[in-house]
């Protein structure tokens, strides 16, 4: 495989925003490797656009580091890693430790291992990121999900570090987006009340994330930014 060719991995893909951005790179020629964790009509249609699905499991180190074997089996060198995959795991009373390590496991160590064992791949690429999908919700902190909001807080600390570690050679920084896009079925009244949250008011639909993305991808003088994509939440 050429340099030119080498793939983005974006993890779970499947659904919601990950899959509109694997599918946006798809278009535009660009080779991509998604993982996912259960099987669905998308990324069936994802591999008959040519796209490399590798099911995973992030819940554990040992399904990390199983999907990273899998990972260097199917591509000897990547431009760029979009750690993507993510839960909106509630924290039900008596098992709030739990849904403490499935998140620190999912949205830290996930992303923590898989850059130390594969930024060998991103180094043979001449361009090289490495893009952390965090929430705006760390801006505040979170009542409800303090175990979503402190495993999503630490990937931005890993931003910082991956950046200093990894430069010059590989950029690394993180999208912060607050809502992007219902659910199928979110209510009148909670739609209403989710826009007057942001100084914009609009559901800005994948696409706005995805701009941010080919922006961090394409702009040579950025790394080690947290991106904030929250239509001026940040102002009311």
């Amino acid at each position: 495989m050429s340099a030119a060719s080498f793939p983005i991995l974006i993890t779970g893909a499947s659904q919601r925003v990950g899959l509109y951005c694997a599918e946006r790179l798809l278009d535009e020629g660009q080779a991509v490797i998604i993982s996912y964790r259960q099987e669905r009509d998308s990324v069936a249609h994802l591999r008959e656009r040519g796209a490399i699905a590798l099911q995973a499991d992030f819940s554990e180190e040992a399904g990390i580091l199983a999907f990273i074997e899998q990972l260097k089996g199917h591509c000897d060198g990547l431009r760029a890693i979009v750690h993507n995959a993510s839960q909106w795991l509630a924290e039900t009373p008596g098992e709030e430790a739990e849904a403490f390590r499935q998140l620190f496991n999912l949205h830290m160590l996930a992303a923590y291992l898989i850059n130390l064992h594969c930024s060998e791949l991103l180094l043979r690429s001449e361009q090289a990121d490495i893009v952390h999908v965090s929430d705006d919700v760390v801006r505040k902190g979170s009542a409800k999900r303090p175990a979503y909001c402190a495993s999503k807080a630490g990937l931005e600390s890993l931003t910082l570090s991956f950046a200093a570690r990894l430069a010059p050679r590989i950029k690394v920084n993180a999208i912060a987006p607050a809502l992007l896009m219902f659910n199928e079925g979110d209510d009148a009244a909670y739609r209403s009340k989710a826009l007057a949250k942001s100084a914009l008011g609009i559901e800005p639909g994948p696409q706005a994330f995805y701009q941010s993305l080919r922006y961090l991808l394409d702009n040579p003088y950025v790394s080690g930014t947290i991106l904030s994509l929250n239509g001026g939440r940040h102002l009311k």
